[in-house]
């Protein structure tokens, strides 16, 4: 049985993404910054019978955190074939480039950028001892220079300085990482789920949990000649899915 790790798994895409996973008889860790609700989160599945599931304790913004939810894994299990970069935060208001904090970097950055790399760095070993390792890392199409230039762009007045680009600088990183693992079996991609009905946004967004869980999950998934290093919005692409960075 193939296995997964989910970061921020104990509610809203996460979860769904988690549950998508189990459903699909993927052995899922659902990592969770507070490990009651990630036990309650694991609940739930097994109330649905789905048993292929457990809570991780993970808060992605503490070393400590992560390199024990790495040893716990890796006491279970001698490889990991999926990480979901899932976890993320907004980074509070006003996001306007002039009134925004530094404190508000530091706190969008520390989970969205380096939490990341934090986690990515820690599992990497287990990842690379699959036959067919994927790594989606949960991105927004709002971290987009270029629909984020284009004045045609449906959310173009949408601007925030601290989480547009936090999700800009971690989409560097994913195309970095693909290239640094381009000769491998290695698929790795940024995915936006769109802009989905959750606590994130205050349950303004009008798509739902199930269909952001299926196109982070359908890259998860994908075989060996799927793509690798692209950046994915079903929302803005519907065709294709592929958007410009």
């Amino acid at each position: 049985m193939k296995s997964a790790l989910v970061t921020g798994a104990n509610k809203s895409i996460g979860f769904e993404v988690a549950r998508q996973l189990a459903q699909n008889g993927i052995y899922v860790y659902l990592g969770s910054r507070n490990l009651e609700n990630g036990i309650a989160a694991v609940n739930k599945l097994l109330a649905e019978g789905l048993s292929n599931v457990e809570a991780i304790q993970l808060d992605i913004t503490d070393d400590e955190s992560v390199r024990n939810a790495c040893t716990e894994i890796s006491k279970k299990t001698k490889t990991l074939d999926i990480l979901i970069n899932n976890a993320g935060v907004y980074g509070g208001y006003p996001q306007a480039a002039l009134d925004s904090t530094i404190e508000q970097f530091k706190t969008a950055y520390d989970t969205n950028v380096y939490g990341v790399v934090r986690v990515t760095q820690a599992f990497i070993d287990l990842l690379k001892k699959s036959s067919e390792p994927r790594i989606v890392n949960v991105s927004s199409s709002q971290g987009s220079i270029t629909l984020h230039s284009d004045p045609s762009y449906k959310y173009y007045d949408y601007k925030g300085a601290v989480y547009l680009s936090s999700k800009a600088a971690m989409n560097m990183y994913t195309v970095v990482l693909a290239y640094e693992l381009k000769d491998s079996n290695f698929k790795i991609n940024a995915v936006c789920p769109g802009y989905t009905k959750t606590d994130f946004n205050g349950n303004r967004g009008p798509g739902s949990v199930e269909v952001a869980g299926k196109r982070i999950i359908k890259y998860a998934l994908i075989d060996k000649d799927g793509p690798t290093g692209k950046f994915f919005s079903e929302e803005n692409n519907p065709e294709t899915g592929e958007v410009p960075w």
